[in-house]
């Protein structure tokens, strides 16, 4: 295992971190570790543009046309 100093980390920010590990029952080490592992080791979300394009094909367009019979068509009249 590594060890990783960080420096001039605001006031506010520590006061945060000591109030969250008291409310997890953890040391303010073990609650940075468990931040740091999180926020880093957690997988990357995907892009709109990813999954659509894993979307399966499923069908022909004409199956997802809408139909409309003459009732529907004047709902809001």
């Amino acid at each position: 295992m590594s060890s990783l100093i960080v420096r001039s980390v605001d006031e506010a920010i520590v006061q945060s971190l000591k109030e969250r590990a008291a409310r997890h029952g953890r040391s303010m080490e073990a609650e940075h570790r468990v931040i740091l592992a999180e926020t880093l080791l957690k997988p990357r979300r995907r892009s709109l543009a990813q999954v659509l394009a894993a979307m399966p094909d499923v069908g022909r367009d004409a199956d997802f046309a809408r139909l409309q019979d003459d009732a529907s068509a004047h709902v809001f009249d």
